[in-house]
C-alpha cells in the first residue's frame, strides 16, 4: 500500500495511504473543481496551481488557499537520511516530467531566470502544470513551442 506524507501550509504534516483516499466520496466536476463529502460534511475543493515535478500544489477548500507539499515513500526515504535527490546547480536541462501539451512557452533562448520561475505551462491528466527552473541561470536552448504534443523526458529547455 503507497503511503505518501502531505505538509500543509509549511505547520501541518500528516501521513496519507490509497487506502485512506478510496474512502473519500469526491466527485469532480471540472477538470480542476472536486466536490468531497465525509462523514456527512461537504467540502469544495479545487487544484489552484500545481507543480507537478516537485510535488507542489496550491489546493482551494470552501474558499481557502493552502499550500501543499507532497511526498511518496522514495522522498521520505531519502529525507530521512538526510541527503537531497538532486543538487540543483548541476542541472543543464529541465525534462518533461509527463507527457502532456504544451500550453504556453514563457521564456525565451537567452533570457536570465531565477530558481522557481515558469518556464513552461504544461496540460496533462487534465491539469496545468507549471514547469519551474530548479536553479538561477541563462537559458542556451528552448526545444518546445506552444502546441507541442511531448512524451515524459523530452528535454524543454537547456541552459547555458
Amino acid at each position: 500500500m503507497q503511503r505518501y506524507k502531505a505538509k500543509v501550509d509549511n505547520l501541518i504534516d500528516f501521513e496519507i495511504t490509497e487506502s485512506d483516499v478510496s474512502i473519500l466520496n469526491i466527485v469532480q466536476q471540472s477538470t480542476t473543481q472536486y466536490h468531497i463529502l465525509q462523514d456527512a460534511k461537504k467540502w469544495k475543493a479545487s487544484v489552484q496551481k500545481s507543480d507537478f515535478a516537485n510535488k507542489k500544489y496550491t489546493i482551494r477548500v470552501n474558499n481557502t488557499d493552502y499550500k501543499v507539499q507532497l511526498s511518496d515513500e522514495l522522498d521520505m526515504f531519502i529525507d530521512g537520511m538526510g541527503l537531497s535527490v538532486v543538487n540543483n546547480t548541476n542541472i543543464n536541462s529541465v525534462p518533461a516530467p509527463m507527457p502532456g501539451l504544451v500550453l504556453v512557452v514563457q521564456v525565451k533562448a537567452g533570457q536570465a531566470v531565477n530558481k522557481g520561475d515558469t518556464l513552461v505551462i504544461l496540460e496533462a491528466m487534465k491539469m496545468e502544470n507549471s514547469i519551474t527552473a530548479p536553479k538561477a541561470g541563462v537559458l542556451k536552448n528552448i526545444f518546445v513551442a506552444n502546441g507541442d504534443a511531448i512524451e515524459k523526458g523530452k528535454i524543454l529547455v537547456e541552459f547555458e
